[in-house]
């Protein structure tokens, strides 16, 4: 292993401590302005720490009593969960046996191709056909139809990661399983997904957060609590002639915090899934 000089060094930890602080300083500045009172925020010059620190507004967001901003909140948070989960679930389901098959069928490879096209077109084209097929289904303002919504945005780009991640498992280990005697599906099962369980994990994440932050569809397709997600009630709390920025601020930081406790958990199977094939040997 190379020795590295001290000069390398610093820029290395200098370049990382950089990095943390872009990344950290917003959410840290989100989170003074929740627990500022509302004088603090609009006091000129601004105060970059509030004199007085005032956890109320979570508390106003984590009740659920009937009619409050809390309820709201919390049915939307509900609402976020179920969708995003869903949403995810499926399409690593679907991207499992998509990427599999044009992983192994080199031939049929234009057809991801053509399916990512469509993840490049942008949501307004697609919003008119699908506003009409949820309310031919019924399934407008409903948690189940945003669901498969995002599916069709999230099922593209999972196949993409599944299919880049099969690629790096050599086919001459699931010959050899079939070769003594396993299935098709006993050699998927027992040989190429313990294998792929990093990639899978990793599109499982992504495609969590990319449901989880969807902004546009949710609000065309969802009006009340029975299918609102975050980010609609968020942007509702900015909505009306008097803007309480630090309720604002508040939502953002527990809507933060889920995605934030599902990257942590699955830190280390994210990290093995994006170095995946970084390296053959």
């Amino acid at each position: 292993m190379e020795r590295r000089n001290l000069p390398f060094t610093i820029f290395i930890h200098g370049a990382a401590l950089l990095l943390a602080v872009i990344i950290l300083l917003p959410l840290l500045w989100l989170f003074i302005m929740s627990i500022s009172p509302a004088a603090d925020l609009a006091a000129k010059p601004l105060r970059w720490w509030p004199e007085t620190i005032d956890f109320s507004r979570y508390h106003t967001l984590l009740t659920t009593l009937e009619n409050s901003a809390g309820e709201a909140f919390m049915a939307s948070l509900r609402n976020s969960i179920q969708v995003a989960g869903m949403a995810a679930v499926a399409a690593v389901l679907v991207a499992i046996p998509a990427g599999w098959a044009v992983s192994r069928t080199p031939s049929v490879g234009w057809s991801l191709s053509m399916v990512i096209a469509t993840y490049m077109l942008p949501p307004v084209a697609l919003a008119v056909p699908l506003y009409m097929a949820l309310a031919h289904f019924g399934m407008l303002n409903n948690v189940f139809g945003l669901a498969l919504v995002y599916l069709t945005i999230l099922a593209p780009f999972t196949t993409w990661l599944m299919k880049s991640g099969f690629d790096t498992i050599p086919r001459e280990i699931e010959a050899a399983a079939m070769i003594d005697g396993a299935g098709l599906f006993r050699t998927l099962k027992t040989i190429t997904l313990p294998l792929a369980a990093p990639v899978i994990g990793t599109s499982a994440l992504f495609a969590f957060l990319l449901a989880w932050d969807e902004f546009f569809y949710a609000l065309l397709f969802t009006s009340d609590q029975r299918a609102k997600t975050l980010t609609v009630a968020i942007a509702d709390l900015a909505g009306g002639r008097v803007t309480d920025y630090g309720l604002i601020a508040t939502a953002g930081v527990l809507a933060a915090l889920p995605p934030v406790l599902v990257g942590l958990l699955m830190q280390r199977t994210l990290i093995s899934g994006l170095t995946s094939g970084g390296v053959k040997g």
